[in-house]
């Protein structure tokens, strides 16, 4: 798909001023921070850093609405782990700012950090992901997601959460917004 990337590189231009990518720094493997690629999807902002996307969030973009609904806007991030710093699956990463919140508040959370972040995870293909309401009890699920993941890694689970993750690119995930 790397003919994909100007046209979408194109697309985000035209519609808004502000680069392709949106980088922002993450928590990968053994708590090394690392900058994250993605496409971008919203209007450069002063937020970006302190606010995650919600619903009908008015910085999202027309472009940036389907990247982020077909799961494109990740597609950059295969730079990182190119780099090493990301895998296919694994715990998505966290804004730092989150990272450092919920490290606080659930015991579980540190063991994230000892795999390498994905692109997808076990917590995004079983519907765990954007702001659902009550973070505190859904990022709860999450950890518990990631701790099941890191726990029972195997070929067969990362080639599971694979196939759950083309599956919800195709048919369209009612959490990704």
């Amino acid at each position: 798909l790397s003919w994909l990337f100007p046209v979408l590189a194109i697309l985000i231009k035209m519609e808004s001023a502000g680069p392709v990518l949106f980088i922002q720094k993450r928590t990968g493997r053994g708590n090394k921070s690392f900058r994250c690629y993605k496409f971008r999807t919203m209007l450069v902002n002063k937020d970006a850093d302190r606010k995650q996307a919600t619903r009908d969030d008015t910085r999202i973009t027309r472009i940036g609405s389907f990247l982020r609904k077909a799961n494109l806007d990740e597609m950059p991030q295969f730079i990182n782990v190119l780099f090493g710093e990301m895998s296919v699956v694994g715990p998505r990463p966290h804004m730092l700012l989150v990272d450092d919140f919920y490290k606080r508040k659930i015991g579980k959370y540190t063991i994230r950090s000892l795999v390498k972040p994905g692109i997808t995870g076990l917590a995004q293909v079983n519907g765990l992901r954007g702001d659902t309401g009550d973070m505190n009890v859904e990022m709860k699920k999450r950890i518990l997601a990631d701790a099941f993941y890191v726990k029972n890694w195997s070929p067969i689970l990362d080639l599971v959460i694979i196939v759950k993750t083309i599956y919800l690119v195709l048919a369209g995930d009612k959490k990704a917004y």
